[in-house]
C-alpha cells in the first residue's frame, strides 16, 4: 500500500468530486491538500506557496504526490525541496489553459496575460514525472498547442522540451461515482408526453449555451413540442441568454437551478429523455456521461473527447451548429414515438468500481 498525497487548489465541483472519489475507492492511503473553489485565476499564481507551507507542516511523508493543473507544481517542489526530494510525482490534468478555449470578455486575452496561465501549465508538466489526461483527446490538444505556444516567445524557446513531456503522458479517465446514481433511479414522469431535454452543465460561456438555447426557440416557433430541464452551478455574473431563456421558455421548464444535493441531482437526470451538447470545450464531459448513466440519449458534435466515449451513430452526433437544430428535431420526433433507448451500458466503465484499479497501479511503488 502506498501513501498518496492529492493537491487540489480549486476544490470543488468534478475536481472536488475526483478526488474524494479515489480517496474513497482506493486501496493506498491517501490524504487531501487543497483549497477552496474560489478565485482559479489567484489559485494558479498564489496556492503553490500556501500548499508548499502547510505540506511542510504536514505529518505526512508520501511515497507520491499528485497535483491537478489548478497548481504551479515547480513552485510547490522549489518551496518543499527538502521534504518532497525524491518523491515521485504526477500532474493530472482535468483541463489545461493551452487549448482551454477563454471567453473572449476575459480581459487577460486581449493584454496576453493569458500566457502566464499557460506556461504554469507548461513548466508543471515539465517538472511532473508522469503527466495525467482525462481523455486521449485532452492529451493529443495538449501537445498540439505546445509548439505555437513556445514559438511565440523572442528566443531560446525549449522546442525540444516537448517530446519529454510527450514521452511521460499517459491517458487516465475520469472516475465518477455512477452507480449511486441507481439509488434515485425513478420513473421518468409519464404525465408530460413531450420529450424532455437537459441542460446539465455550468452556465459559463465555454459550454456554448447561446447555440444550445437559440435552437430551442426555433423549434418552439416551428411549433416542435418539448420540456426542458436546466441544471448547473453559476457565478453571480453568467451569460444572459439564460434569463432569456427562462421568459421565452417558461411553459417548457419542468425545472431551473442548481441541485445543492446529490439525490435532487440524480431525479432530474432520471427524468430526462434528451441532452443535447453544444460545448465548445469539454475535456471529458462529467456531465454528460452522468446524464448518459440515466439513459438519457446524447446529441453531440463530432469532436472534442465525445467520439472516445460513444462510437457513431446518426442520431448521437451532428457536424456544425448549423445541423443542430434539425438534428435534434429529428431525435424529439423520435423521442415522441419510441421508448426511451437504454444508455447506461456505454458509460458504465467510468465508475469507480472499475476504474479505481486502473488508478492504484499508476501509483504503484
Amino acid at each position: 500500500m502506498a501513501k498518496i498525497l492529492i493537491i487540489e487548489p480549486f476544490f470543488g465541483g468534478s475536481h472536488k468530486q475526483w478526488a474524494e472519489g479515489w480517496q474513497k475507492y482506493s486501496r493506498h492511503q491517501i490524504k487531501l491538500l487543497t483549497l477552496s473553489a474560489h478565485h482559479w485565476k489567484w489559485r494558479m499564481h498564489g496556492a503553490a506557496v500556501t500548499l508548499a507551507e502547510r505540506f511542510i507542516k504536514m505529518d505526512f511523508i508520501p511515497d507520491y504526490i499528485i497535483a491537478t493543473d489548478m497548481l504551479d507544481f515547480s513552485t510547490f517542489l522549489s518551496l518543499t525541496r527538502k521534504k518532497s526530494n525524491g518523491i515521485r510525482t504526477a500532474m493530472y490534468f482535468h483541463e489545461n489553459q493551452l487549448s482551454y478555449p477563454w471567453s473572449p470578455s476575459d480581459e487577460d486575452t486581449n493584454k496576453q496575460r493569458d500566457n502566464h496561465y499557460m506556461f504554469i501549465n507548461y513548466t508543471s508538466a515539465l517538472v511532473a514525472d508522469l503527466c495525467l489526461f482525462n481523455s486521449n483527446y485532452h492529451k493529443n490538444s495538449f501537445l498540439k498547442s505546445l509548439p505555437d505556444f513556445l514559438n511565440q516567445f523572442p528566443d531560446h524557446k525549449n522546442i525540444s522540451t516537448i517530446d519529454r513531456i510527450k514521452n511521460k503522458c499517459q491517458v487516465l479517465p475520469l472516475g465518477l461515482d455512477l452507480k449511486n446514481l441507481n439509488l434515485h433511479n425513478q420513473s421518468k414522469n409519464t404525465t408530460n408526453k413531450a420529450p424532455v431535454l437537459l441542460w446539465n452543465h455550468r452556465w459559463e460561456y465555454d459550454k456554448n449555451p447561446n447555440t444550445f438555447f437559440k435552437a430551442l426557440f426555433e423549434l418552439k416557433a416551428h411549433k416542435v413540442q418539448f420540456s426542458l430541464i436546466i441544471l448547473g452551478a453559476k457565478k453571480e455574473k453568467y451569460p444572459p441568454i439564460f434569463n432569456e431563456a427562462k421568459k421565452r421558455l417558461k411553459n417548457e421548464i419542468l425545472y431551473c437551478g442548481y441541485c445543492k444535493n446529490k439525490a435532487d441531482y440524480a431525479y432530474w437526470l432520471w427524468q430526462a429523455d434528451i441532452i443535447p451538447v453544444t460545448s465548445l470545450q469539454d475535456f471529458f464531459g462529467a456531465s454528460i456521461i452522468e446524464a448518459v448513466y440515466c439513459n438519457t440519449i446524447p446529441l453531440l458534435p463530432s469532436r472534442l473527447a465525445y467520439p472516445e466515449h460513444f462510437p457513431y451513430h446518426p442520431l448521437f452526433y451532428y457536424n456544425n451548429d448549423n445541423e443542430f437544430p434539425e438534428k435534434l428535431k429529428i431525435l424529439i420526433e423520435k423521442c415522441k414515438n419510441e421508448k426511451p433507448a437504454k444508455t447506461q451500458n456505454l458509460v458504465e466503465k467510468y465508475d469507480w468500481d472499475l476504474l479505481v484499479k486502473e488508478y492504484d497501479n499508476i501509483v504503484n511503488i
